[in-house]
C-alpha cells in the first residue's frame, strides 16, 4: 500500500471521513486550550467529572426525542451546568471539599444517565451515547461543534488575562479584581459546551480524552502557556486524524481509536519528553559553562 492510499485516499474517496476529520479539527481547536487551562488549574479530574455530568441531561433529551441533536444538546448543557453549580454550592455550604462533592455528583449523574437511556433505548443506543459516532457526523452536528468552538475561542479571548492570573496567583487576582469569579464561571461554561460537542462525536466516556491527553502530552515539551495551548490543539488534531485512519484501515471503533492514539502520544512523551520525561531525568542535559 503506497502512502497516498494509506494517508490520503480515505479522506478523498469518502465523504463521511472528510466530515469526521472536519469535526475532529473543530473539536481540537476548542479542546486544546481548555485542556491546557484545566491542567494548569489542577482541574483535570473536574473535566472528567463534567463529561459524566452531562449524561443524564442528554439521556432525558433522548427519552423525549430519541437521538435528536438539539434535545440531547440542550439537556446535556443544562445537566452539566447544574452539576457544576451544585457541586460548588455543596462545597461552600458544607465541610466537604469540592473535588469530593464533584465526584459524588458525577457518579450519581453517570448512573442516572445510563438508567434513563436503558429505560427507553437498546444496547446500541447506549453505546452511541457512551462512545459516540464520529464517523456518523452530519451537517447539523458539524455546525454545532463549529459554533461551540467559535464561542469557546471568543470567550477565552475575553477572559484570557484573569484566567492566566488565576492559574498563577489567584489570591492576588482576588485582591485587585472581581474578575476571578466571572472568568471561572465563563470557563466552566465553555468546558461544558465543549464536552457536549465532543459527546456527539466521541460519546460521554471519551469526550474528555481529547481535551486532557493532548494537554498532558504537550506539558512534556513546552512550558510557555501560549505554546502549550497551540501544541495541545495540534496534538489533538493529529491524534484525531491518525485515529480515523487507524479506524478505517483496521476496522476498529473510531472514538476509542482516536483516544488510544492520543494515549500513545502521551506515553511516548512520558518516556522521551525533554521537560520532565523519564529519559531526561535519568540522563539530564549538561548545562552550558562559561
Amino acid at each position: 500500500m503506497n502512502p497516498y492510499e494509506l494517508l490520503i485516499a480515505p479522506f478523498t474517496e469518502f465523504e463521511f471521513m472528510r466530515r469526521a476529520l472536519a469535526g475532529v479539527f473543530a473539536l481540537a481547536l476548542g479542546a486544546g486550550p481548555l485542556g491546557a487551562f484545566l491542567m494548569l488549574r489542577r482541574m483535570s479530574l473536574t473535566g472528567d467529572a463534567m463529561a459524566h455530568a452531562i449524561l443524564p441531561g442528554a439521556a432525558i433529551g433522548f427519552l423525549f426525542a430519541g437521538l435528536n441533536l438539539y434535545a440531547m444538546t440542550a439537556g446535556g448543557l443544562a445537566a452539566g451546568l447544574l452539576v457544576a453549580i451544585g457541586a460548588g454550592v455543596v462545597a461552600r455550604a458544607t465541610g466537604m471539599k469540592e473535588d469530593a462533592s464533584m465526584a459524588a455528583f458525577y457518579l450519581i449523574s453517570l448512573a442516572l444517565g445510563v438508567l434513563i437511556v436503558s429505560l427507553r433505548g437498546s444496547n446500541v443506543d447506549l453505546l452511541h451515547v457512551l462512545f459516540g459516532t464520529v464517523l456518523g457526523i452530519d451537517d447539523a452536528t458539524l455546525i454545532l461543534i463549529a459554533g461551540i468552538t467559535t464561542v469557546t475561542l471568543l470567550t477565552l479571548a475575553f477572559i484570557w488575562r484573569p484566567l492566566v492570573l488565576e492559574c498563577v496567583d489567584p489570591t492576588f487576582l482576588a485582591s485587585v479584581s472581581g474578575a476571578g469569579g466571572v472568568s471561572h464561571i465563563a470557563f466552566l461554561s465553555v468546558v461544558v459546551m465543549n464536552l457536549v460537542g465532543g459527546f456527539h462525536a466521541l460519546g460521554t466516556l471519551l469526550s474528555v480524552g481529547l481535551m486532557m491527553l493532548p494537554a498532558a502530552t504537550g506539558r512534556f515539551f513546552v512550558r510557555d502557556l501560549t505554546s502549550l495551548v497551540l501544541l495541545s490543539s495540534l496534538i489533538a488534531f493529529a491524534a484525531g486524524a491518525i485515529g480515523l485512519l487507524v479506524s478505517y484501515h483496521l476496522g476498529t471503533p473510531s472514538g476509542p481509536s482516536i483516544i488510544l492514539v492520543a494515549g500513545l502520544a502521551y506515553a511516548a512523551a512520558v518516556v522521551f519528553g525533554p521537560l520532565g520525561g523519564l529519559l531526561s531525568r535519568v540522563a539530564p542535559r549538561r548545562h552550558l559553562e562559561a
